[in-house]
């Protein structure tokens, strides 16, 4: 039915019904002590059921008086600020921008409480109700990216009147406890990775915001625990005779700019709570890595050099000196995978830092633990980048037992020698996985290479080396340098191993829980990113190692060797207990 070309059912009211003054009159009267209006208006505004054409008005009238919203007026501005906005009519959403821009223009004591309703709406507002392949929740996918595009046009609406540095602190109040939800945790830090777009001066801060509660998450679940939890959830539901999909994936995108489309990657469910929120987070990092560096397919070299600096800030601050983290440095190893000179600059950079005097030892022995993992698992390096690395690593070693050899310390001690015996371990696990590359296609030409490092001096010097490092790493250099008679290490092993006490302790106290597993196994959802970038290596049976058989890298790992893990064992005095002397997983 239509009534003057209005059609009658799709059509608001005209009019609204409201009781009281105006907004200008009843500011008025509230100046002159007169509140009964004033109060009717905050109860009508806070009203449920509000209707679009309500709002409209209200605004409208709220707009044309601005400058008279003092500060005086903060709980009516918070009550307005609070109107149910997202979710209404393009109508509202324009009138309430339009309100938000003359309120923060003309009043900016508001400023910050503009900032926090923005950001307020970072997560969902609804709960996902999930019951069995059925989603049940109260509004779809779609509405809730469009209120994200609302929340995104507010605040960049605020923040052409505000300094960027009001923003930061807010972001960081807001973020999400780390046990809430892990959609409330990825939407909050894919919105978070969103405002760098077009707030490119916090990307760094923002980064390290992201990071930090990353770590949190991966530091508080030990590999052990996540494992136990997995692997008892899949043999419950072997038994129940449920289908063993490891992920349903629903792929949402969503436009944050011409040129980019940053997907929402939801749900890999994981058994564990802590890591599935760690998974899904750094799925939505990755594909932020992914989509900044890439425009249209092709690679934005610029760009990803300025994401690199940045990532690498966060990197120093807080991903190397954070001890038993797992997951959360694949960022750089993934950003580096993009253009070898990123990768060849990691590696400088970690050289740097190992060989740097000035730097805390445990800062160097995480470097040397980093080089020695990067060098060992990354796919994408060639070997001639293995070589020039192990051409700066080995004659350092030599160099540092030369300064040894004739002093008072010239003995075995982690204490003293931690970044020498961090770095012996790195050489010996990249010469695990990368000898057959060194020798493939002149095998006496690449011989020739290897003995020039002069191993032997190394594995028999005073401060004994072997008896520190990983005893897996320990048993696979053995095995392999035997087969190719470059150095004979199972006599000192075993002198090493008379002298040890079957105790594992932490070199900062405690008890270890030490690690045997690949770190990339419980990485369901950014393995089909990963896992073609990352020699996937493992430990073979021990009667390989007293066969003289090179070590298989195409099999699970018994413990692993690396993988960004430096760990090593405390030889301070005859009977002292193994050692996980580092942990940096890649």
């Amino acid at each position: 039915m239509e009534v003057d070309g209005r059609e009658f059912l799709s059509t608001p009211p005209m009019k609204t019904v409201r009781f009281g003054d105006s907004v200008a009159n009843t500011l008025a009267k509230f100046k002159k002590g007169d509140t009964r209006d004033y109060e009717l208006l905050k109860h009508q505004l806070s009203e449920p059921d509000i209707k679009d054409g309500q709002i409209i008005n209200w605004l409208q009238e709220f707009r044309g008086c601005v400058t008279q919203l003092s500060k005086d007026h903060e709980q009516l501005i918070y009550v307005v600020l609070r109107l149910p906005w997202l979710g209404r009519s393009q109508a509202v959403v324009d009138e309430y921008l339009s309100f938000l821009s003359s309120l923060v223009s003309a009043q900016t004591v508001y400023l910050r409480t503009c900032l926090r309703m923005a950001v307020s709406h970072f997560t969902p507002g609804r709960i996902q109700i999930q019951e069995g392949d059925v989603n049940i929740s109260d509004s779809d996918d779609d509405d809730e990216s469009k209120n994200f595009d609302r929340c995104h046009q507010a605040l960049q609406i605020i923040a052409r009147y505000v300094p960027s540095r009001f923003l930061m602190p807010i972001l960081s109040e807001n973020f999400p406890f780390v046990q809430k939800s892990s959609r409330s945790l990825e939407c909050y830090v894919h919105n978070l990775l969103r405002v760098t777009l077009y707030i490119p001066s916090l990307r760094r801060e923002i980064l390290e915001l992201i990071v930090s509660k990353m770590l949190a998450l991966d530091v508080s679940a030990p590999r052990a625990e996540i494992e136990e939890v997995e692997e008892n959830a899949a043999i419950h539901q072997e038994a129940s005779g449920a289908p063993q999909d490891d992920c349903l994936f629903n792929m949402v995108s969503i436009f944050l700019a011409d040129e980019i489309v940053f997907p929402l990657v939801a749900e890999c469910v994981m058994a564990h709570p802590v890591a599935e929120r760690l998974d899904m987070l750094m799925a939505v990092l990755l594909t932020y890595i992914k989509d900044m560096c890439y425009v249209n397919g092709s690679l934005e070299l610029e760009r990803t050099k300025a994401l690199y600096r940045d990532l690498m800030y966060v990197f120093d601050k807080l991903v190397l000196p954070t001890h038993a983290s797992s997951h959360v440095q694949y960022s750089v190893f993934y950003l580096c995978s993009i253009r070898l000179g990123l990768a060849e600059a990691f590696l400088d950079h970690l050289w740097k830092l190992l060989q740097g005097p000035s730097q805390p030892p445990v800062v160097r022995q995480a470097a040397a633990g980093y080089i020695g993992s990067f060098l060992a698992r990354a796919k994408f390096l060639p070997v001639a980048t293995v070589k020039a690395c192990l051409d700066l690593l080995v004659p350092w070693l030599h160099l540092y037992i030369n300064s040894q050899d004739s002093g008072t310390r010239a003995f075995c001690d982690i204490t003293l020698h931690g970044p020498f015996y961090a770095t012996c371990q790195a050489v010996f696990y990249t010469i695990i996985f990368r000898h057959k590359a060194i020798l493939e296609g002149n095998l006496r030409k690449g011989l020739a290479y290897l003995q020039g490092f002069n191993l032997e001096r190394i594995v028999m010097c005073q401060l004994n080396p072997l008896k520190v490092c990983l005893p897996a790493i320990t048993n696979m250099f053995a095995a392999i340098t035997r087969k190719y008679q470059l150095v004979f290490c199972y006599t000192i092993i075993e002198r090493n191993n008379r002298s040890m006490l079957r105790v594992v302790r932490s070199s900062l106290g405690g008890d270890l829980v030490s690690m045997n597993t690949n770190p990339l196994d419980m990485q369901k959802m950014t393995l089909h990113l990963l896992s073609p970038l990352y020699w996937q290596g493992s430990v073979e049976d021990e009667d390989d190692f007293l066969h003289g058989e090179t070590p298989h890298m195409d099999t699970e790992m018994g413990v692993t060797p690396g993988s960004f893990e430096s760990h090593l064992r405390s030889p301070s005095s005859v009977g002292s207990p193994p050692i996980a002397f580092l942990q940096r997983p890649f």
